[in-house]
């Protein structure tokens, strides 16, 4: 497990693009590795990379810096979270989930948030097995601006 760089952003897209078809969304391996240049060049998130011993990618967990206001902290939101069909059933995912936290902890994060589907009954269930807590308090709310 280690931070992602430049150098590894064609492994990166080809994990970007399996995620994003998972969430039924259209192919577009230029896309992605366009997207994750973007994020990685300005600075914009932290991406953890999961290899194998022979370095290929097995996954990849993203994060985006936020902050909460009522707290008055910074937060890491962790936006995505993928591992290779593959690979799964292996502790990768776990791993990544481990790593984030390590990461959070390190930058002086106040916590870690994400979302995911709701019949992503794996994903969830691996959250758990993690010690997150799904929040029963708050609902989530989303405005299309397009």
């Amino acid at each position: 497990m280690r931070l992602a760089a430049g150098g590894d952003l064609d492994a990166l897209a080809a994990l970007f693009d399996a995620y994003r078809q998972f969430y039924r969304q259209a192919p577009d391996l230029p896309g992605a590795r366009a997207f994750l240049a973007a994020r990685l060049a300005h600075r914009q998130s932290i991406v953890l990379l999961a290899e194998d011993g022979q370095g290929a990618a097995l996954g990849f967990a993203q994060l985006y810096p936020s902050f909460t206001s009522t707290g008055m902290e910074p937060i890491l939101i962790l936006n995505d979270l993928f591992v290779m069909p593959e690979a799964r059933g292996r502790g990768v995912g776990s791993a990544l989930l481990q790593a984030a936290a390590e990461h959070g902890r390190a930058a002086g994060a106040a916590r870690l948030t994400l979302k995911t589907a709701v019949d992503n009954l794996p994903a969830q269930g691996a959250y758990a097995a993690n010690g997150w807590m799904r929040d029963e308090a708050f609902y989530s709310y989303d405005l299309r601006l397009d």
